[in-house]
């Protein structure tokens, strides 16, 4: 399987003429300010864009600079061309308009272009925080993109309307799909732990180049073997040093690559070298992986020198449960690369994780498990205002990720979600892989 199916997130486009509040919808979605807010026109100059997830479904915004009409400057034709660029990589457009103001000129002419990009896209009706612009927002419809979603950026106001129907326009991830394709294993962890080494004993073959020198792994190098009869991909990367102890230049870059690895991976293997494990770092390294909601398998390697050590399994696990809590049963693997020993298990273990990762639940077995814990635990309210938890689904796999309606998301505590997380697990299983829950608000 070629690296290049790799499947990226899909990507929503915020068009619109300049001062309709596309910064404003920006921010509000990616919940930081990222884009300038200002009732200049024009402010955002050039495409701005941060990897956002809502209910679940990962993707990546774009924002836009203004489209006019009748651009008289030179830059008025760059930013153009910037938001053209935006509409060709977009899955799904977001064309906003100013329902205070009313429809102008160059509201046709941003409409224009969203039709002739022949995207899926949205009218979002923004400042529509009264009656009377909701009701204004109907003349819109003359645009000829479809029905006018009131919003209002600033008071939050539509927004979970609106993003409901345009993730319903995103392709689904095809990472999130097990059609048979490549499990993709990233080998990350500390600089000369034997990432390359064990890589290279998988596979009988000297793909990577293994030098006690730390650092020798550069650039991540792909590897395509056969494990019973299932095709898998391996990520060797360069080892990640401390934050501030990586050097500029190609050590620097090196880590980002890394990074999009685990990213581009359905399971990452961490490894760690018996003689120095569960370090601060070690710790760091698998944090970018639950971060980045990959499934894990943790590799003790070196583990030839365990009598030398003195080390004892047992000893040793509960050493790696204590330091990795954050990561929820996630397999351990004692290996030593140099010998041999055990190297075979972990093209297995990964194949089990990745099946973990892409589970899907039968809604019935799903609402008998988590109704079933509320109706033994109910979560904690606040005065008169009990949580409700209305419908429970799972939204897409890669990992496991549910959404549940309730009428009060904000009441719903971490611990409680862990709770609910972790009978999940009990009936499920999901070994080695993350489980998100989402709640919002509504019955539907």
């Amino acid at each position: 399987m070629n690296n290049d199916n790799a499947s990226p997130r899909p990507v929503i486009a915020i068009v619109g003429r300049p001062n309709v509040g596309k910064s404003a919808l920006f921010n509000r979605l990616a919940g930081r300010r990222f884009a300038i807010v200002s009732d200049l026109p024009g402010t955002t100059r050039d495409r701005v864009s941060t990897d956002v997830e809502w209910d679940g479904q990962p993707f990546t915004l774009l924002d836009t600079g203004g489209i006019e009409e009748r651009p008289e400057q030179a830059l008025h034709d760059e930013v153009r061309a910037q938001t053209e660029r935006a509409l060709e990589q977009a899955d799904a457009v977001a064309l906003v308009v100013d329902a205070a103001e009313g429809m102008t000129p160059g509201d046709s002419e941003a409409a224009d272009l969203v039709r002739r990009s022949e995207k899926p896209s949205v009218l979002a009706a923004n400042k529509a925080d009264n009656l009377n612009r909701e009701y204004n927002a109907a003349e819109f419809y003359a645009l000829g993109i479809g029905e006018p979603v009131p919003v209002s950026a600033y008071h939050d106001i539509g927004i979970a309307d609106l993003m409901q129907r345009l993730i319903a326009l995103l392709p689904m991830p095809e990472a999130d799909r097990d059609d048979g394709g490549a499990v993709r294993v990233a080998i990350v962890g500390r600089p000369n732990v034997g990432k390359s080494a064990l890589l290279n004993a998988m596979t009988g073959e000297e793909r990577a180049i293994v030098s006690p020198v730390p650092g020798t792994t550069r650039d991540t190098v792909d590897t395509h073997a056969v494990f019973e009869g299932r095709n898998i991909t391996f990520l060797d990367t360069a080892g990640l040093r401390r934050r501030g102890r990586a050097e500029p230049g190609i050590e620097k870059f090196s880590a980002i690559r890394t990074f999009q690895s685990i990213h581009r991976a359905h399971v990452a293997a961490m490894v760690m070298d018996a003689q120095e494990f569960a370090t601060a770092q070690d710790t760091h390294i698998a944090g970018y992986a639950d971060d980045a909601a990959r499934g894990v398998v943790i590799v003790v390697n070196k583990w030839d020198l365990a009598a030398k050590l003195n080390l004892v399994r047992e000893d040793v696990l509960h050493r790696i449960r204590n330091r990795f809590k954050f990561l929820s049963d996630v397999p351990v693997l004692f290996i030593s690369a140099l010998t041999g020993q055990g190297v075979q298990a972990l093209p297995g273990k990964a194949i089990q994780v990745h099946a973990e990762f892409t589970r899907i639940i039968p809604e019935d077995d799903l609402r008998r498990v988590v109704f079933g814990a509320i109706a033994a635990n109910p979560p904690p309210g606040r005065g008169r205002r009990p949580p409700h938890v209305y419908r429970v689904r799972q939204t897409i796999t890669g990992p496991p990720t549910f959404l549940l309606n309730t009428n009060a998301p904000d009441l719903i505590h971490f611990t409680y979600r862990r709770y609910l997380e972790n009978r999940l697990r009990e009936a499920f299983g999901f070994a080695g892989s993350p489980v998100r829950l989402h709640f919002r608000t509504g019955r539907e």
